[in-house]
């Protein structure tokens, strides 16, 4: 049993980052990998209540497997991203690293041999690093997204942000459909 892979598989547990994560833990599996697939309590119980109990189900060598993100039960953490960002990185980092302590230590599954985490998780690669395995990033965002956040440090740079006013609104979808109508140019080759 030690021999087979053990990828653990954390996403944040926001919207679009959940599903993909489950998409890329299936695939792994289908390649011969045992997936613990870690979740939030609140989010499990949401799984459970929209797509009933059997969609909690695992197939053979794929775990479930939830941890605390430290907010209480009623508290609203769907409209309330930035606490729940907050709480993530507060409350995330030690249930996980006993969670895979007690995985590796258990005998009953391979240990823990690399960790999958969403790219907003960066204290992953802290604990990947202390229980010596690789982590890899998922980064869920679109393509257009990832580019909006590339381009951030010009947007700075330039001063368009932050704010200073809504007149700075204008010149900065100015500058936003410049940037996308430039890309879309023919390309002169040669």
């Amino acid at each position: 049993m030690a021999d087979k892979p053990h990828a653990l598989c954390l996403p944040f547990p926001g919207q679009g980052h959940i599903n993909p994560m489950m998409k890329l833990a299936m695939l792994i599996h289908s390649r011969g990998f045992h997936i613990t697939f870690v979740n939030t309590h609140f989010t499990h119980e949401r799984i459970a209540e929209s797509c009933g109990p059997s969609a909690l189900t695992g197939l053979h060598d794929f775990r479930l497997e939830t941890i605390s993100d430290g907010l209480p039960q009623d508290h609203g953490r769907i409209l309330k991203l930035p606490e729940l960002c907050e709480a993530a990185l507060k409350n995330f980092p030690a249930p996980l690293k006993q969670l895979i302590v007690e995985i590796n230590e258990s005998g009953d599954v391979p240990p823990v041999s690399c960790i999958v985490s969403s790219g907003f998780l960066n204290f992953t690669q802290e604990i990947a690093d202390e229980v010596g395995v690789p982590r890899v990033a998922l980064w869920t965002t679109s393509a257009c997204g990832y580019w909006g956040y590339f381009h951030v440090p010009d947007l700075i740079q330039k001063g368009y942000t932050p704010l200073k006013g809504m007149s700075y609104l204008s010149l900065l979808i100015y500058y936003s459909w410049d940037a996308v109508c430039v890309r879309l140019k023919p390309y002169k080759y040669g």
